[in-house]
């Protein structure tokens, strides 16, 4: 087994300083994972100064890959990534699916794991403080615990893993309720670490840094790395005149495109990659690829900005 080089509370520090991001997994024409591709990519976005990158996740199709192709995506970002770079592997599915998920990150080497909701089924509070828990406990790598969807953790819930659990250690939010982020901040302070996880989080990064939420997962980073660290910059900086001249220009017309159909929230970053000269291949079913006049819009839109490589 490959152990992490940070512990959990060493990897919360370094989530917290930084911007995030998830990098797309490349297939093939045929849809089998492009290793080449990918260890390429993983080394390009690591000539960047970034808190973390989370192979494999929800960008990365995680829910596409099988556990096999998920664990050699993760090995690959690992072995691709330079040393200082923290690499956080995927979780998710029922509890004992979720528990080999995170057993085998340890093997691959990742430091540290995204806890994704379980598979389709609701369930209460104590059934989901049970499954973080178990996760928890089954790795002696730090967890960030997925809130979204099926899986609304109340303060309270993430209060009582949090202090049965030391390597719980962070909580990403995808819900975007200001008052449940709010009081879950309060009731926690500075015991957990949060990221900002809405789709295309720098809509909210400013506001909700106002809640403590001092970092987000970029999926723009992939295709423009500068772009969103100078977006990220700005919002650390509390400078709102540039983020408000950085979502005009780009990432509200982005959006646009992107909500044009559900799942493009993982196919425009595709095609970003694309009109960059970086393509990363397909989405796999049951996502769908942009239209070639939707990639062209795109790649309109990456041309205006200063210093554009839009191919």
């Amino acid at each position: 087994m490959t152990s992490s080089s940070l512990t959990p509370a060493e990897l919360a520090r370094r989530i917290g300083s930084g911007l995030l991001s998830f990098p797309v997994t490349h297939f093939d024409a045929a849809s089998e994972f492009d290793e080449a591709g990918y260890r390429a990519h993983i080394e390009r976005l690591s000539g960047h100064e970034v808190g973390g990158l989370f192979a494999a996740g929800g960008t990365g199709e995680f829910f596409s890959l099988t556990a096999e192709e998920t664990e050699r995506v993760v090995a690959t970002a690992v072995d691709a990534a330079p040393a200082g770079t923290p690499i956080l592997a995927p979780a998710g599915y029922g509890t004992r699916t979720a528990i080999a998920y995170a057993q085998a990150a340890e093997r691959a080497g990742a430091d540290g794991i995204l806890l994704f909701p379980p598979y389709l089924t609701e369930a209460g509070q104590e059934g989901l403080a049970r499954h973080v828990e178990a996760v928890c406990r089954s790795t002696s790598l730090g967890v960030i615990v997925y809130g979204r969807a099926n899986a609304v953790y109340s303060a309270e819930t993430l209060a009582r893993v949090a202090e049965a659990c030391p390597n719980l250690i962070g909580y990403k939010d995808g819900i975007g309720d200001i008052d449940a982020m709010t009081r879950i901040h309060a009731h926690l302070g500075e015991r957990l670490g949060y990221v900002g996880g809405l789709p295309t989080a720098e809509t909210y990064a400013l506001p909700y840094l106002e809640l403590g939420v001092t970092t987000y997962s970029s999926a723009i980073f992939n295709f423009l790395p500068e772009f969103a660290l100078d977006f990220y910059t700005a919002v650390r900086g509390r400078d709102h005149a540039a983020v408000r001249t950085y979502l005009n220009e780009f990432v509200l017309p982005y959006t646009e495109i992107r909500n044009r159909q559900a799942g493009y929230a993982v196919s425009i970053v595709k095609a970003g990659m694309t009109a960059v000269g970086h393509p990363a291949g397909p989405v796999r079913a049951p996502l769908t690829d942009l239209t070639a006049a939707e990639q062209e819009e795109l790649r309109a839109l990456i041309a205006k900005l200063p210093g554009s490589a839009a191919a």
